[in-house]
């Protein structure tokens, strides 16, 4: 079953109300749960900006999978902001002021808060994981970076590492010992747009073997940067999550 309901998300020109979408197991046991980025790519094909989404829910529903998994859309006006735990630059342009801290603050205060009032969730940091592809990968590292003792495991696909290299690794130096990252990439994604795709995965890698905690890592031949591609990394992720 999905429920839809209206929240007020403090985004980096104002307030705004957005759409949470939550996916909810069959079960009347407390379920883990799975915050992810850009909900509205996460369950619709209808809502998806591109007209195709991960379908998430229905993957659950066909797998049994006892878990509960909430989106929240995204800030439309300034993602890339919304989006990023650091300020950075394209082609000698501030594109990121880097608000990504007010926006976890919200999900890990007041919008958990919300989620562990309403249903029956497991709410403890061992049942509490975060998911994102692209930008939203990039902030599932940063959340199981800075907000460790709320998430114990993160699923991050095609995380924008390429940003700032440095600050991307150097994330990896806050994940507790126990944590636990999926991390995965298409080789379909590198762009000459983008030239420090490689050198950036090449840092996040070493700094994840540096780090020794559990951590997968997958480059994927020829998949590329689109839900579609993201879609079929679901059976992964799950399952390193634990289901």
């Amino acid at each position: 079953m999905i429920e839809s309901f209206t929240v007020t998300v403090p985004a980096p020109s104002g307030e705004q109300a957005r759409t949470a979408t939550v996916y909810l197991p069959e079960t009347d046991a407390p379920c883990a749960v799975l915050y992810l980025f850009d909900g509205q790519t996460a369950f619709s094909d209808a809502r998806a900006p591109f007209g195709s989404s991960l379908r998430l829910g229905d993957f659950l529903a066909a797998h049994a999978v006892p878990l509960i998994a909430v989106g929240v859309d995204c800030d439309k006006r300034d993602r890339l902001t919304e989006y990023s735990p650091f300020p950075f630059c394209e082609r000698g342009g501030i594109v990121s002021e880097g608000k990504g801290k007010t926006y976890m603050d919200w999900l890990t205060g007041d919008f958990k808060r919300t989620i562990d009032a309403r249903y029956k969730t497991l709410p403890d940091r061992r049942h509490t994981f975060l998911m994102g592809s692209s930008m939203g990968g990039l902030m599932a590292m940063y959340g199981l970076s800075a907000y460790g003792h709320v998430f114990s495991r993160a699923v991050s696909m095609s995380a924008a590492v390429w940003v700032d290299i440095v600050k991307s690794a150097a994330l990896v130096g806050g994940f507790a010992k126990d944590a636990a990252l999926y991390f995965d990439y298409g080789t379909g994604e590198f762009s000459p747009k983008y030239p420090k795709q490689r050198e950036a995965l090449a840092a996040v890698e070493a700094a994840l073997a540096a780090w020794g905690g559990e951590y997968r890592f997958h480059l994927i031949q020829g998949a590329k940067h689109t839900e579609e591609a993201w879609r079929q990394r679901l059976p992964a992720a799950l399952r390193f999550l634990g289901f």
